[in-house]
């Protein structure tokens, strides 16, 4: 079976540098925190291009510590896309705010400016803009839009990390960036972890604050902060792999140009090329028709595939409070329809992209045949 994604290999390769940053910590005594956590915070503040990262426990708390530190709260706005995983939603909602969904843009995939645009109320606190499989939602539109009306961009980045628009990279271009570690990111943790990245101190330090309880000093609690402390020894551990993420970035897009090649005379839409983009392939997903039919042909032939996401976050029954209906974002009912994700990791061989492909072909090769 071809996986989806393999971070048995990825450990594999990085195995006893892994197990020294282990028994690092451990020997250290310290697993909440301290030494590691500064380190980690430094270095990858330095990859995003920001002043600030503050290291939280996963990427739905920096979301939700990014939009308590911008000062968001009940009786405000946030506009944010529906295609997305809910997290995205559920932390707007976490910090007594009310989401305000847009469709896509259906040329780039993310957030659709114009739609931004027409959302904006008297209410309207901030935009929430979501970096969906590793690509960048259309920034310069939305800053121009957050700058006319005075509001705060808060880049949802968890899938995006060393992403860039027109030379900046993601989480570093709006007022907050936030970040998921989880294992199967980019840069993913042997377990849950999130940060926070900003070029402004005060809301760096807000964020650190409101991480540990909301403590100014121990036992003095300003704020009714949180448990969202990253553990020592997931530090360690993306410390471990920060340094390889170029290498794994430019080894996933060649990746997908070897998909995009090998689909270009099948009847399938490959992701979207963007000016000024640089996209990390997160996900590589392809857009058809007949989608469940090809997912079982895949699977029979022993190629794992995934989808990102079937389910609109406006359709989840969780949200139906809402107020959203079926037919209310087209572009993103549609799109979660024919989404399919392929096999893509760093690790990934051309011989297996070749099955891959071969696969998809033979996949739809029936169902070309049957609309004839």
């Amino acid at each position: 079976m071809i996986p989806l994604v393999d971070l048995k290999a990825q450990h594999r390769a990085l195995l006893p540098q892994l197990e020294a940053a282990a028994s690092r910590v451990l020997a250290s005594g310290h697993f909440v925190l301290g030494e590691e956590i500064e380190a980690f915070e430094a270095e990858f503040a330095e990859f995003c291009g920001t002043r600030h990262a503050v290291a939280v426990s996963t990427g739905t708390a920096a979301l939700h510590l990014a939009l308590l530190a911008a000062g968001i709260g009940p009786g405000d706005e946030v506009i944010t896309t529906t295609s997305t995983f809910v997290a995205s939603v559920a932390a707007i909602l976490y910090a007594g705010a009310t989401p305000v969904l847009v469709d896509m843009d259906p040329a780039r995939l993310t957030l659709d400016p114009a739609a931004v645009a027409a959302a904006v109320t008297p209410r309207t606190r901030a935009i929430l803009p979501v970096h969906l499989h590793g690509g960048m939602a259309d920034m310069d539109r939305i800053e121009a839009i957050a700058r006319r009306h005075g509001l705060a961009v808060i880049e949802d980045a968890c899938q995006a990390h060393g992403a860039e628009h027109e030379g900046r990279r993601a989480g570093s271009i709006g007022d907050i960036g936030c970040f998921s570690f989880y294992p199967g990111k980019n840069l993913g943790a042997c377990g849950e972890g999130g940060a926070v990245v900003t070029n402004d101190a005060a809301v760096a330090a807000k964020v650190r604050q409101l991480r540990d309880w909301g403590q100014s000093a121990r036992y003095v609690h300003e704020l009714q902060g949180f448990n969202y402390r990253l553990d020592a020894i997931q530090a360690a551990f993306l410390r471990v792999k920060l340094p390889h993420l170029d290498a794994w970035t430019a080894a996933r897009r060649r990746h997908a140009q070897r998909y995009d090649t090998g689909c270009a005379e099948m009847d399938v839409a490959t992701p979207p090329h963007m000016p000024g983009v640089h996209h990390v392939y997160h996900v590589y997903a392809i857009r058809c028709d007949q989608r469940e039919a090809v997912r079982q042909h895949l699977g029979e032939a022993g190629i794992a595939t995934g989808i990102h996401y079937p389910t609109p976050v406006h359709l989840q029954p969780a949200y139906a409070g809402l107020g959203y209906r079926l037919g209310d974002f087209p572009h993103a009912e549609r799109y979660a329809r024919q989404t399919l994700s392929l096999p893509m990791f760093p690790e990934l061989d051309n011989a297996r992209i070749r099955q891959v492909l071969a696969g998809l072909a033979e996949a739809l090769a029936p169902v070309a045949g049957a609309l004839e």
